[in-house]
């Protein structure tokens, strides 16, 4: 056996070896710095369209779809009342109730005004929280909450309480969302920087925005006539004044005045 032979065989063997793993390793660092240059476009993108942003959480989160079924109130729903008078809207699954004296808000309405007449005289007034007030409109919106979290613009879980013009309650209508279930395992959520970037990319995000506040909710993912679907939500608020919803599963932006999100199926 000619040992110089075998010598230089190993010696070929183990640099081809180390090219290929030199060739690997380059590879992979490639991969990792375009993820950062990726990242950092990005970023750039927001600063170069003066968009600022509030803190947005580092960890991976998780979260699963629900399910629920609107409440069908009955006559003994309405003896519950205090104070106040109510009928059944068909099928049942809205409460119209009007005040028998009207109740009286400040010029500069605020939440807390409300929250110890809700508990105590609206049915399961603890499972909902504040919204909005429409000066237009002359109502006040709640939606209902499921461990905190809002169930986004979801019509069978709200409270809409109606002003005269003296800027009183005197009536309002009610729907509740029960049976709510965890319909699957929980699966790692799209990031919020995630949902900020399919904005931007829509041109939904304009330029000079500035990104007050972002939280994670629930909307309605499927409608059908006896029950819902819903899927974890990022509510992306601009300048404390506009909402913007993105799925926090499959990252599309949400319109809740479209056909689509309005549709029984």
């Amino acid at each position: 056996m000619d040992w110089s032979k075998i010598k230089t065989i190993f010696i070929i063997t183990f640099l081809i070896l180390d090219v290929y793993l030199l060739f690997q390793f380059m590879k992979i660092r490639d991969a990792n710095k375009y993820e950062v240059i990726t990242e950092a476009t990005f970023d750039e993108k927001l600063k170069a369209d003066e968009i600022q942003y509030v803190d947005l959480p580092k960890t991976p989160i998780k979260d699963q779809y629900l399910s629920a079924k609107p409440k069908t109130f009955i006559k003994g729903d309405l003896a519950k009342l205090k104070g106040q008078t109510g009928y059944l809207k068909e099928p049942g699954t809205t409460l119209q109730v009007t005040l028998e004296k009207p109740f009286q808000l400040s010029s500069k309405f605020e939440p807390a005004e409300l929250s110890t007449f809700i508990k105590d005289n609206v049915l399961y007034g603890d499972h909902y929280q504040f919204w909005e007030k429409d000066d237009q409109k002359k109502t006040i919106t709640y939606y209902q909450q499921y461990e905190n979290f809002s169930l986004y613009q979801n019509i069978n879980g709200e409270i809409t309480f109606n002003l005269n013009a003296n800027n009183q309650i005197i009536s309002y209508h009610q729907s509740y969302l029960e049976g709510i279930e965890k319909l699957t395992e929980k699966e790692e959520i799209l990031s919020p920087l995630k949902a900020i970037e399919t904005l931007h990319q829509k041109g939904v995000l304009k330029p000079k925005s500035k990104i007050t506040k972002i939280e994670l909710g629930y909307s309605t993912r499927i409608q059908l006539a006896a029950s819902q679907v819903l899927a974890p939500t990022w509510r992306i608020v601009v300048d404390d004044k506009e909402s913007l919803f993105v799925n926090a599963f499959e990252g599309q932006i949400i319109d809740f005045n479209s056909d689509e999100n309005s549709k029984v199926e």
